[in-house]
């Protein structure tokens, strides 16, 4: 055996082992789904309307990588609860690094909203059966 890889005894390796990871971590390859995005959508900003080819590859790679991320969780964690999970956090980073890199202003509403979004994600993990753990 080798890193991550196993022997399907035709010699051939097999991706199982690795498959095997994503899908018992479905909480972490979500919050990599999110970070992926975060990425892309920061780069959005600097990409100028996608005229600076190499914002433009961040933001391509890094919304394919959320997506592809995104469907892994979703064979084990409900679409509705993924979803509102990955939009929840990811709103609350993207306006988090407009107010930090970019100097866009938050103000009290806004960052009462936030917490309310993240509060509801909370809620939606600890305390629902929707959730799958």
């Amino acid at each position: 055996m080798r890193r991550g890889l196993c022997s399907s005894g035709s010699g051939t390796p097999s991706y199982k082992l690795l498959s095997k990871a994503v899908v018992m971590k479905p909480w972490l390859t979500l919050a990599a789904a999110i970070v992926a995005e975060v990425v892309g959508t920061s780069f959005l900003k600097a990409s100028h309307g996608f005229t600076k080819p190499l914002p433009v590859l961040a933001v391509v790679v890094g919304y394919g990588l959320s997506f592809y991320l995104l469907s892994l969780t979703l064979q084990t964690i409900p679409v509705g609860v993924a979803y509102a999970v990955w939009s929840g956090v990811g709103l609350v980073l993207i306006a988090t690094i407009g107010w930090l890199a970019y100097g866009q202003s938050l103000d009290l509403p806004a960052f009462i909203g936030m917490g309310l979004i993240l509060a509801g994600v909370v809620v939606l993990n600890v305390f629902s059966t929707a959730a799958a753990h």
